[in-house]
C-alpha cells in the first residue's frame, strides 16, 4: 500500500519521524527520483530480538574478531554503499539527504564492518524510541552484513529496545529470524515500543574481545537471562 507524496519539497525530517511513529516509511523509485512514496505494507518484516539465527559458520565469524566493527563512522559513505550495491536502488538522492540530516539529529545510525580498514559490509536505520528501523544493507565481503545485523541487534537488546522493523521480508532475511505480522500486529508492536525508553548507545564500545561479548548478549536473550 503506498501514496506519492503530494509536495516532495515539503517532506522534511521531522515529517518522516512522524511518519515512522505511526507505521509509514518513504521510497523512491529510482537514484534520481524526486517524488517520494509513503509506504505502509499490509503485512510487516520484523526480526524478533530473542529470535535471530546465527549460524554456525557465522559464530564461528563473530569469534574471530577478524572484522572490526565501528558505529556511525562514516554514515553517508554507509548509505551511499547500500544505494550502489543494487543496479535499481530506491534510496533517491533526496532520501540520502534526508537521512543524512536524522544522522546529525541523531535518530539515524550505521553499523559499518570493516576488514584491513577497509568498508565491506553494514546497514543502517532509525531509532526512535525503543524502535529501530531497519532501512539497508549491503556486503563486499561474505557475511559482512550479517555481522554488522548481528552487533545491531546485541547493541539493541543491550539499549533496552523492543522493535527491529525490517519493513519487507525476504529470503535472507527469514534465514535470519525475521517473520512476518500483519499490519495491526505490528502498529500494537510500535506502539509499546514507541513509549519505551532505550538506548543506542548503551553497549560497550570496547573493543576487547567484542565478538564474545556479541554472542554471550545474543545467547543470554534466547535464554531469557539477558539483563
Amino acid at each position: 500500500m503506498s501514496r506519492r507524496s503530494l509536495s516532495p519539497d515539503g517532506i522534511t525530517p521531522e515529517l518522516m519521524l512522524r511518519a515512522y511513529s505511526i507505521g509509514v516509511f518513504p521510497m523512491a523509485e529510482s537514484s534520481h527520483d524526486p517524488w517520494l512514496y509513503w509506504i505502509e505494507p499490509r503485512q510487516r518484516g520484523i526480526i524478533p530480538l530473542d529470535k535471530l539465527h546465527i549460524s554456525r559458520s557465522l559464530q564461528k565469524l563473530i569469534r574471530a574478531d577478524q572484522f572490526e566493527i565501528r558505529i556511525n563512522a562514516d554514515f553517508n559513505t554507509l548509505v551511499e554503499a547500500c544505494a550502489n550495491a543494487r543496479e535499481t536502488t530506491w534510496i533517491s538522492h533526496r532520501l540520502r539527504s534526508l537521512y543524512s540530516a536524522l544522522h546529525e539529529q541523531g535518530f539515524a545510525h550505521s553499523v559499518e564492518t570493516y576488514f584491513n580498514n577497509e568498508l565491506v559490509g553494514g546497514l543502517f536505520g532509525i531509532a526512535l524510541g525503543g524502535a529501530f528501523f531497519g532501512e539497508s544493507m549491503f556486503h563486499k565481503k561474505t557475511d559482512a552484513s550479517k555481522l554488522a545485523l548481528a552487533f545491531l541487534v546485541a547493541r539493541l537488546i543491550k539499549g533496552k529496545f523492543r522493535l527491529l522493523d525490517t519493513q519487507f521480508i525476504t529470503p535472507h532475511l527469514a534465514g535470519l529470524g525475521a517473520i512476518e505480522i500483519d499490519r495491526a500486529a505490528y502498529l500494537t508492536h510500535l506502539d509499546q515500543a514507541l513509549m519505551s525508553e532505550a538506548d543506542f548507545f548503551a553497549f560497550d564500545e570496547s573493543n576487547t574481545h567484542q565478538g564474545k561479548k556479541i554472542l554471550t548478549i545474543l545467547n543470554e536473550a534466547k535464554t531469557g537471562s539477558s539483563n
